[in-house]
């Protein structure tokens, strides 16, 4: 059998959250099946797997946050998945007679020494013994409704027998087994033995009704099938599972349903750990969300950001109407069919070009050896908003790029953002940053610099505006951009003459010629 570690899939990973797992318990994977989705403080990512064989359990749940070098998952042989079935049912059968206690569901999970969570959605929901028997393993409360609750029966319940040492022994014969049908078996428990000569009466068995308490009677009062995360998440949030209606197979309680109870849109489902009351059913007043993932690294850094680069932000207005004009002739070349052709492209290449005559913008401070770090090269980074947060992927060398390969590059990273699958490696390295607005209608902002970066370039929305061209007033196409720099090592000098010479190739593409 061989273990899984979480590995460290960027630099300095420490933690990372499961989001979902692609195999199951006894399924058979091969070396590179994809196996689970983590996301780390940057990024959604997939996580190949190193064996090859058949899935032995899943040791962490969906949803539980896991430090690198945990073991999450473990494969082995056919063999020893049989041995391991084999162990599950000999355990079932050794706990049978156990005394069966309500527990938390995370209770079950910590008492038993070395075992981890399984694979919830393999086990067989109305038997015990499929999760090792023990209360809150698999789904909490899986008895079910046809057949109405059930216990195990009582120690002591039984009339008493003699053996051939003269040693009486209880024994519980017919009792109800864990899946609900009788069983002959019989089990013995160390109570203290009856005389055979005793003139007691001999106790006729409790019927099936009398092993269950009062409180259990009613097939309502079934403990709802739910796994032990949904079950968490809703209890973060009040909610009784008892009066929620299960959507999922066997009638599970899935986390949709959950939300539902509670009013609340998938979008907001995070971790709140309380909710205020409402004056409306179904309303929320205020809810909590965790800062985790991509909003934690983004606030971490931002932070830093803004209380150790002194930010200086320079503003310009321009006529963008002939960057319009050129981006309307590109969008009609053959080669440019299969790549979006935008404004953004031709402010990227802009900023390629200027920082040719403005090197200080592709530098960064190293404050630790006092030294300014010149880069020869632009990893040129675009801010994306995703479902998950703010993420800001770069284009590695994108100064070497032709416009062609540049609109493809910006193509691609976009599609990715959107889908939560950028890479960490696509994260890290930037040398500088545009960050548009624009795209919501607005008009422009103080952007805060990424750290290791000296500089970020915000592009806000184009719009018609009047514009005074000659001695005529007319319609044009209007934005405005807004830099903001380091000014412990750029001057004004410097960050205005950049601004200016972006802004100059915007007005006029055919400048870029000139550098």
């Amino acid at each position: 059998m061989a273990e899984f570690k979480l590995p460290d899939v960027g630099e300095g990973l420490t933690e990372a959250e499961i989001v979902s797992w692609k195999v199951k318990v006894g399924e058979v994977i091969e070396i590179n099946d994809i196996i689970v989705e983590i996301e780390t403080a940057k990024s959604l990512v997939e996580l190949p797997s190193p064996f090859e064989g058949t899935v032995l359990a899943l040791m962490v749940a969906e949803g539980e946050m896991v430090a690198v070098g945990t073991p999450i998952i473990s494969v082995g042989s056919a063999d020893e998945a049989d041995e391991a079935d084999e162990a599950d049912e000999a355990d079932t059968g050794a706990g049978a007679a156990a005394p069966q206690t309500e527990s938390d569901p995370y209770l079950g999970m910590a008492e038993k020494a070395g075992a981890e969570p399984a694979d919830l959605s393999a086990m067989d929901l109305s038997n015990p013994a499929a999760s090792g028997g023990g209360e809150g393993e698999s789904l909490v409360g899986r008895n079910k409704a046809e057949r109405g609750p059930q216990r195990r029966a009582r120690r002591g319940s039984a009339s008493p027998s003699t053996t051939a040492g003269g040693q009486a022994q209880m024994q519980l014969q017919g009792a109800f087994a864990p899946g609900g049908a009788q069983s002959d078996e019989v089990a013995p428990v160390d109570e203290p033995a009856v005389p055979t000569t005793s003139a007691a009466p001999v106790a006729a068995p409790d019927p099936a009704e009398a092993l269950v308490p009062d409180r259990v009677q009613s097939p309502r009062d079934v403990r709802a099938l739910a796994k032990p995360p949904v079950r968490k998440f809703a209890k973060d949030r009040g909610v009784d599972l008892s009066t929620v209606t299960g959507s999922g197979a066997d009638g599970v309680i899935t986390r949709a349903d959950v939300e539902a109870a509670v009013g609340m849109s998938p979008q907001y489902a995070g971790n709140p750990s309380e909710v205020a009351a409402s004056t409306e059913p179904g309303a929320l007043r205020e809810w909590r969300e965790p800062i985790k993932g991509v909003r934690k690294m983004m606030a971490q850094a931002m932070s830093h950001s803004a209380f150790t680069s002194p930010h200086v932000t320079e503003w310009i207005t321009l006529d963008v109407s002939a960057t319009m004009e050129f981006v309307a002739g590109l969008k009609k070349r053959r080669e440019f069919k299969d790549v979006k052709v935008s404004p953004l492209l031709v402010l990227a290449r802009a900023v390629t070009l200027a920082m040719r005559r403005t090197p200080a913008i592709n530098s960064y401070w190293d404050d630790a050896a006092q030294e300014v770090v010149f880069k020869s090269y632009v990893n040129l980074g675009i801010a994306a908003a995703t479902p998950r947060g703010l993420v800001v992927p770069n284009i590695k060398d994108a100064d070497q790029l032709s416009m062609l390969d540049l609109a493809g590059a910006l193509t691609a990273l976009a599609a990715t953002a959107r889908e939560g699958r950028t890479q960490p490696a696509e994260m890290t390295g930037g040398t500088f940053t545009i960050t548009n607005v624009g795209v919501f209608g607005v008009d422009a902002g103080t952007p805060i610099i990424n750290p290791g970066e000296s500089a970020i370039l915000c592009f806000g929305a184009i719009r018609k505006q009047p514009w005074v061209v000659g001695e005529a007033i007319v319609a044009r196409d209007v934005t405005t951009l807004a830099l903001s720099f380091d000014h412990r090592h750029i001057d004004g000098e410097s960050g205005s003459r950049f601004l200016a010479d972006v802004a100059g190739i915007l007005e006029d593409p055919g400048t870029a010629l000139l550098f």
